[in-house]
């Protein structure tokens, strides 16, 4: 899990919109899509948990598990069944957690470590 505290802008990526009608990265055009912030989307300061993959995830943090876009529009993790994650789809890409699916994970990986 790493969390982005902060990210930059550069001059190239634009003026920021005012307004949901505004680009939000004139400078880039078909980039913006991307929602990196421009090319000058940095992390500034990460905190972060080393990746592993021997932590099993239980079948009922699975459903607690959720994903918040830009407008607001959460969604749960897809293919959960009897507790099992059946295909990764939705696992694939970068999204943001939401604050209580993050505290939820975070719980899974402290308790883990040795």
């Amino acid at each position: 899990m790493t969390r982005v505290i902060e990210a930059g802008r550069r001059d190239c990526c634009g003026t920021a919109p005012t307004t949901w009608e505004e680009p939000a990265y004139p400078g880039h055009d078909d980039w913006s899509m991307l929602g990196a912030g421009g090319c000058g989307a940095q992390a500034v300061h990460v905190d972060a948990t080393p990746v592993c993959f021997d932590v099993p995830v239980s079948g009922e943090v699975l459903t607690k598990l959720a994903w918040r876009n830009r407008r607001g529009q959460t969604r749960g993790l897809k293919y959960v069944v009897d507790g099992r994650l059946e295909k990764s789809n939705s696992l694939q890409g970068f999204y943001r957690l939401t604050p209580e699916a993050a505290d939820e994970l975070a719980e899974v990986v402290s308790s883990s470590a040795p």
